[in-house]
């Protein structure tokens, strides 16, 4: 049974972090604006950093049920971009704020997740070795992960989508051509 007070505290958390960075928002504005008060916050979150890793998890968890399984890597990059581009001026709080490392690790596990899928439904029918098969998701992973910080540092301002399709465009068989190295090697 969701917990209609926690629920609150973290949408009236991530309104605030719409209108100014997380260095402005103190508990006492988040409970003011909720409508509880301190112990009720304290309750259920030890502090605003414990807070914000609760909301960044669970957002990952969410998109990782959401998308169980991904065919191309530009759905893969576009996945991994879309709760930024839903929650721009809250992500860019988080980012330039000293808690970046809670959404360097959702992104990790968002990129980790998203790369997997596409590498194990575009390849299923291909007895990669094990050894292979995690050096492609590792490396997909690291671009998948390069390329959101990079657009995050600029804050957000390039049209990502058409250079994620133009960036898959491009590399157009790369993958593929890995995989079959990678099985010429092994046979």
């Amino acid at each position: 049974m969701p917990n209609f007070t926690k629920m609150a505290i973290k949408s009236t958390f991530i309104k605030l972090l719409n209108e100014k960075p997380l260095s402005q928002i103190t508990v006492k504005d988040i409970v003011e604006e909720c409508g509880v008060n301190r112990n009720s916050f304290y309750y259920h979150f030890q502090d605003i950093p414990a807070l914000v890793e609760e909301i960044v998890t669970e957002e990952a968890d969410r998109i990782i049920k959401e998308y169980p399984s991904i065919d191309s890597i530009e759905e893969a990059l576009n996945v991994a971009l879309d709760f930024a581009r839903k929650n721009r001026r809250a992500i860019l709080h988080i980012h330039n704020s000293a808690n970046r490392d809670i959404y360097e690790q959702y992104l990790w596990k968002v990129c980790e997740h998203v790369v997997s899928s596409y590498v194990n439904v575009a390849f299923a029918d291909k007895p990669i070795a094990d050894s292979d098969r995690e050096l492609l998701i590792r490396f997909y992973k690291c671009e998948c992960f390069g390329m959101v910080m990079e657009w995050m540092s600029g804050g957000l301002r390039d049209d990502m989508t058409e250079q994620i399709r133009r960036l898959c465009e491009l590399r157009r068989g790369m993958a593929e051509e890995m995989v079959e190295r990678s099985l010429k090697q092994q046979g």
